[in-house]
């Protein structure tokens, strides 16, 4: 795991408290390991951990050589102001690995003084292996101020899906996003050349928010991403062909990324919504079926 590093006060508009904080990192190393069978197991092989961030133990639901299954666990559940949470995952050189979450996280409200929190995640695929990271969606509540970062990081011969769900306040309560500022950017990279960067801001009061040039005041957003795919214009004709007629989402492809995006007002349609296309792109991608993880279904 690198050296942890507070989160930057530049940059980002947001104020962040280096001396008010709870801080929780996680690094997880997979490898693959010949153990005797006619395919090699992928094993977790690392896991350090620094406040409440951790895993309990890799699950096999696909069978010993199969993917590796891990629960990435934050006990607290959600983010205040000073908190500040990094995963780090290196998935090596042909191993399989599936990082997913047991509930939604929630993004809570700044405090009176507007401290920030912060989610950094960095994910490492080494040449021939795969990483499905497909976490439960977040919930930011009115008033959350905070950063999030995604960094995937891809080699030669590296495969990858995963996704991203965000709920911005909670409707059904009447309990709308009306104030505090979110920002997300996200970072792909393949053999150390972007792919796919991403900046962006969420803030309420902006016209953005509500213009239908932008957010259209849309609550909920998701976006799945898919690398290594043999041929990205069959998958996205089946994508069209086989999902929920609808304008809320599309997708598209550049530089080997195929990008499925949701805008609407429904967390469950986009949970569903990634998940169908999740089942369809995987066989895809890696020639097997998806394998629902049990967490989901608890």
């Amino acid at each position: 795991m690198t050296a942890y590093q507070p989160i930057p006060n530049a940059g980002s508009g947001h104020r962040f408290d280096t001396e008010r904080r709870w801080a929780a990192a996680l690094a997880l190393g997979f490898e693959a390991r010949n153990e005797g069978g006619a395919e090699p197991t992928t094993r977790l092989v690392r896991r350090r951990h620094v406040g409440p961030l951790r895993v309990q133990r890799p699950f096999y639901p696909e069978g010993k050589t199969g993917c590796c299954h891990v629960y990435l666990l934050h006990p607290p559940g959600g983010l205040v102001s000073g908190d500040e949470l990094r995963i780090e995952a290196e998935v090596g050189e042909g191993s399989h690995a599936l990082l997913t979450t047991p509930a939604a996280a929630k993004l809570y409200k700044a405090d009176s003084h507007g401290v920030a929190w912060g989610q950094h995640t960095r994910l490492q695929v080494a040449k021939d292996a795969t990483l499905e990271y497909l976490p439960q969606e977040t919930i930011a509540f009115d008033g959350s101020r905070g950063e999030q970062t995604t960094s995937v990081e891809l080699a030669t011969g590296a495969k990858t899906l995963g996704w991203e769900v965000l709920a911005l306040g909670r409707p059904a309560s009447d309990l709308p996003f009306a104030t505090g500022a979110l920002e997300q950017r996200f970072h792909l990279s393949l053999d150390g050349k972007p792919l796919w960067i991403e900046r962006q801001l969420l803030d309420p009061k902006h016209p953005r928010f509500t213009g239908a040039w932008g957010q259209g005041g849309a609550t909920v957003q998701a976006t799945l991403w898919a690398v290594g795919l043999d041929d990205e214009a069959a998958a996205i004709e089946a994508l069209r062909e086989e999902l929920p007629d609808h304008n809320r989402w599309a997708v598209t492809r550049r530089q080997g990324v195929l990008l499925l995006r949701y805008l609407g007002a429904d967390r469950n349609e986009a949970w569903a919504l990634c998940e169908q296309a999740w089942h369809l792109l995987r066989p895809r991608l890696i020639g097997l079926p998806a394998h629902t993880p049990r967490i989901w279904l608890t």
